[in-house]
């Protein structure tokens, strides 16, 4: 069924996304404060919206993907917020990876004006954005669960009901912690067979059909001239940056501080991280982490 749906943020992952919702044949206006993204998306079928207002008017859903808690708090609330301008029939999903604290205050707020809403970030990069094959980890109640499920059909794969508003951003930072974890313990057991003489892709082959086999190592492996396909064969071209898996991590261990949660690993890839972006790589792919296991 085509929808007329609003797309507020139209960065490395909203453009997909977007795009791929102008395929399935949706009625699509789109806003970002750069210009040129929403021009490209108007030259893919796209309606090019003057402001975030005029994306949000009179649309079945409206989709939001922004940088952090801040912006989309700014966006739907306050005096000048989405939710004084939003009919009560449009469900509202944002898609940014934010603190579940946030994604509860926009919720309530909406649903104070009768504005159903979804927090549902998303696993699977750029590359899962531009194919159309992301995971969307969503936190919201049955119903909108249910009305939200076909649009984001069209942008993903794999689709999970994760709990109540807010339990998609803890889902999501629970996912991401495991994988900064075992991005840098691949890394490191990688660096250390390769400073005893073996050679990484024999050894990553070992791994990967042994205990140690883990996502990072099988079909995301950080270390140069292993998989031709991955970004650290290609100069560490995000993908995913340094700067989101960093900012992740911040909000992981919040949640942990507030739930009181003993994360020493995850600590630890949050220092890692920080550590990398102060070597100013944070604007590279996530698994660039590699490097500073290396002795070159």
């Amino acid at each position: 069924m085509s929808l007329s749906i609003g797309f507020i943020g139209l960065g490395n992952m909203g453009g997909p996304m977007a795009a791929n919702l102008v395929k399935a044949g949706h009625q699509v206006k789109v806003f970002d404060l750069n210009q040129s993204v929403v021009n490209d998306l108007a030259n893919k079928g796209a309606i090019a919206a003057i402001d975030a207002k005029h994306s949000a008017s009179d649309v079945d859903v409206l989709i939001s993907m922004l940088p952090a808690s801040k912006h989309v708090k700014s966006l739907y609330l306050g005096e000048t917020g989405l939710v004084h301008i939003l009919a009560k029939s449009t469900l509202v999903i944002d898609c940014s990876t934010i603190d579940a604290a946030s994604a509860r205050d926009v919720g309530a707020e909406l649903s104070e004006h009768g504005i159903d809403f979804v927090d549902a970030p998303v696993s699977g990069g750029v590359a899962g954005a531009t194919a159309g094959t992301l995971t969307f980890i969503v936190g919201g109640g049955d119903e909108q669960f249910a009305k939200a499920q076909p649009v984001l059909a069209d942008m993903g794969k794999n689709i999970f009901h994760a709990g109540d508003i807010g339990a998609g951003q803890v889902a999501k930072i629970c996912n991401n912690m495991l994988l900064s974890i075992l991005m840098a313990g691949t890394s490191e057991a990688l660096q250390m067979g390769i400073n005893n003489g073996l050679d990484p892709k024999v050894l990553s082959d070992i791994m990967t059909a042994s205990s140690g086999r883990n996502w990072t190592l099988e079909l995301y492996n950080p270390c140069p001239g292993v998989m031709d396909t991955t970004p650290a064969s290609n100069d560490y071209k995000p993908g995913f940056m340094v700067d989101l898996m960093a900012k992740d991590l911040g909000l992981a261990m919040e949640a942990a501080q507030q739930s009181n949660s003993s994360t020493p690993m995850g600590s630890m890839a949050k220092n890692l991280y920080t550590m990398l972006q102060h070597q100013g790589a944070g604007s590279e792919d996530f698994s660039a982490i590699f490097k500073l296991f290396s002795k070159e």
